[in-house]
């Protein structure tokens, strides 16, 4: 990137999390990394950032000024929608359409659940107008725009005290010209107020999810402006002139200022983080097929990454119990049409609340007892029983090293808060319901795993899995074991991962157009021509934001369907002009991804082009692994005691060895079961299996008895690929 500033030695990344917020600081002459965790502040969480700022630079004995920049990610903008805190927000649409947000969609989660209610629009009926004007299929103007009749919208607006406004017209993805015209207006009449116009947020074709992506964008405008300027403003003050990025829900991340334009592209912005932090460990070490699980305080989040580069998808519905995927409770939150990482949330996270239902039957979750008050036994007012102290009953957990002892966890409140409210109502003895309480947390897991996985035509046993967060090395080993999954990576500080995935990716904007057409009477001109005009709109971008033209780089991709069906598969696209002979190719990489996706491809039924897709990239230097120094391989110098902790497959507690990672040597074996506990992590390596540290420190866990599909102990103890 090309800075006027002074050479700077320190990057930067905060992650803020349902219960903590994390830091991570890396030194990028010598490669050296320090981490810090504090309380997420649910309240305002620009405290809970500013705190992590200030004690990791405190303790790391960095000045201010030497933070060349600062990556954030954040959920201010899922939060805003979830809890219905977006800004007042007018929508103004082509005459006849302007129930377009009440009518939404005819599908619903749940196909014979005939009580269910649609999510209520952002914009209330009141606060939307239609106005006259009209283009046809092909983009052609039907009816010149009602020039004043938008100026009286616009006062209407005034009187409402609306903040943001959000113009979609019908077939404006094919010409722009109305919506630029009445966006001129709005702003020359509302020169406060936001303003988002749909052919430059989402030019897609189905006009209610362009408008949907288009509402959501200028709700969370005032809201994520505001977050971002107080951030700024508060840096500024201690010192901190870094380059300011938000990682974006596609895993790139752009400047502050393009997040204040185009919030709705950073809605999942914080668990993006992680599976970008598991592409970065598996592309190095040389694990191309990675399965990420992240199971932080609040949540567990699985994701899958083939060839190196995270699944992607426009499928993805934000508020209420929104999934990705097509098929995954579709129907129950908003639509958005903007590149999201694809993954699956669930509520399995250390804070999940244990509770007994109405049939008498024990479930975890999706309640999380989150910062405050927090599990019981952090001792500060929580009585609700969590996957947090299940963990420390079973002995998992050393109630002395929670946060490298900064936390003293309370083994008694645990058992009192898990016999009171489960237990005794259950009539069984609180260490069963503790591992019961695990188990039910490690099949809702299992459960997502297999989403990102088989679900999507992949087979698990051909990945890895790389599993981070607080408590996700502490259930790997389980997971690993139910899925067959030969190979867990363990990376040194799981517990800020997502953290580190801020410092290793690249500035990124995405861009689309609607092209329908056949692949036998392709326009191959017309194609070229929009794939050009995308290119240079990011380039222009990029330009602004300091990257050289030899750092850019383009992604092309382009969504296909068979002619007649109403969803599309995304393919992606060579970086060479598209011809017959490449065509032929793309096709080729239809019919399989049809066919991994739905069972079944139909080479001989006609395909056709739906939109053209690129990303537009600007390289950043990256941080790289720093390589251990390996004196010797015994193990035993980092032994630091043991204790017991229980097994279902020993049938109770074991006099478990406990380790200190940091004194691991490279090479090293640790046989199960034991315990390695660091800062912010624990890992638990169950009966059966061993957990071997490469050269960069990370713990390697595979069977030691080869598994029945002969696939479980693999090449030990020689290390990893």
């Amino acid at each position: 990137m090309n800075d006027t500033r002074p050479a700077r030695t320190f990057r930067l990344g905060i992650d803020i999390g349902g219960t903590f917020t994390d830091a991570t600081l890396v030194n990028e002459e010598s490669g050296a990394i320090r981490i810090a965790k504090v309380p997420t502040t649910p309240r305002d969480p620009s405290q809970g950032f500013l705190a992590a700022v200030r004690r990791i630079l405190r303790q790391a004995e960095v000045a201010p000024a030497d933070v060349g920049y600062l990556v954030h990610a954040t959920t201010v903008a899922t939060n805003a929608i979830i809890e219905g805190k977006t800004a007042p927000t007018g929508f103004i649409t082509t005459n006849g359409f302007r129930d377009l947000l009440e009518i939404q969609r005819q599908i619903r989660p749940s196909l014979y659940d005939l009580q269910f209610e649609k999510p209520r629009p952002l914009v209330p009926r009141y606060r939307c107008f239609g106005v006259r004007e009209r283009l046809d299929g092909r983009g052609n103007v039907l009816v010149p725009l009602d020039e004043e009749t938008v100026r009286q919208v616009a006062e209407e607006l005034r009187r409402e005290g609306v903040e943001s406004i959000a113009v979609c017209f019908l077939h404006a993805y094919l010409n722009p010209a109305h919506e630029q015209r009445a966006g001129a207006i709005l702003r020359e009449a509302l020169p406060g107020a936001f303003l988002s116009l749909s052919a430059e947020v989402a030019p897609e074709f189905r006009e209610y999810y362009r408008a949907s992506t288009t509402v959501i964008n200028a709700a969370l405008q005032p809201v994520v402006s505001r977050y971002l300027e107080s951030i700024e403003a508060r840096l500024r003050e201690d010192g901190v002139d870094a380059e300011l990025l938000v990682l974006q829900s596609s895993g790139g991340v752009f400047t502050f200022a393009a997040a204040r334009e185009r919030p709705v592209f950073m809605v999942e912005s914080g668990p993006a983080a992680g599976v970008v932090a598991a592409t970065y460990l598996g592309t190095t070490l040389g694990y191309p097929d990675v399965i990420s699980i992240d199971m932080g305080g609040t949540t567990a989040k699985a994701g899958l990454i083939q060839d190196g580069t995270p699944r992607v998808t426009k499928d993805y519905e934000v508020g209420a119990a929104a999934r990705a995927g097509v098929g995954s409770g579709r129907g129950s939150g908003y639509p958005i049409r903007t590149p999201v990482v694809d993954l699956v949330e669930i509520g399995a996270g250390g804070g999940s609340i244990a509770w007994i239902d109405s049939g008498g039957g024990l479930r975890v979750g999706p309640r999380s007892a989150g910062a405050d008050p927090g599990p019981a036994c952090y001792g500060r007012g929580g009585e609700e029983p969590t996957i947090t102290d299940a963990n420390l009953v079973l002995g998992r957990l050393n109630a002395e090293y929670f946060l490298g002892g900064e936390i003293r966890l309370d083994v008694e409140r645990a058992r009192r808060a898990i016999q009171k409210k489960c237990a005794d109502a259950l009539r069984m003895d609180v260490v069963d319901v503790a591992h019961g309480m695990v188990e039910i947390a490690n099949t809702a897991m299992v459960n997502a795993l297999r989403l990102v996985s088989v679900q999507r035509g992949y087979d698990p046993r051909s990945f890895i899995l790389v599993a981070f967060g607080g408590a996700g090395p502490v259930h790997a080993n389980r997971l690993a074991s139910e899925l067959d999954i030969p190979t867990t990576l363990i990376p040194l500080s799981p517990g800020i991962t997502s953290a580190l995935g801020l410092l290793v990716t690249d500035l990124k904007h995405d861009y689309s157009t609607t092209v329908i057409q056949r692949v036998d009477q392709l326009d191959f001109a017309r194609i070229e021509e929009a794939y050009r005009t995308m290119e240079a709109q990011g380039q222009a971008v990029l330009a602004r934001e300091g990257v050289r033209s030899e750092e850019v780089a383009f992604v092309r991709q382009v969504e296909m369907r068979y002619v007649g069906q109403g969803y599309e598969l995304a393919v992606p696209l060579p970086p060479t002009l598209l011809g017959p002979a490449e065509i032929e190719s793309v096709l080729e990489q239809f019919h399989r991804a049809h066919d991994r996706a739905y069972g079944y491809s139909a080479p001989s039924e006609p395909a056709e082009l739906v939109n053209l897709r690129l990303t537009a990239i600007g390289r950043i230097a990256k941080p790289a692994l720093r390589r251990l120094k390996a004196e010797q391989r015994d193990v035993s110098v980092a032994r630091k005691g043991s204790r017991p902790v229980y097994f279902a497959e020993a049938h109770g507690f074991v006099d478990c060895p406990i380790y200190d990672r940091y004194r691991l040597p490279p090479g090293g074996v640790v046989a199960g079961p034991a315990v390695v506990e660091e800062f912010d992590s624990t890992t638990v390596i169950h009966p059966g299996y061993h957990a071997q540290v490469d050269d960069f420190g990370n713990l390697l866990l595979r069977p030691t008895i080869p598994s029945p599909s002969g696939r479980g102990q693999g090449d030990w103890p020689y290390a990893c690929r």
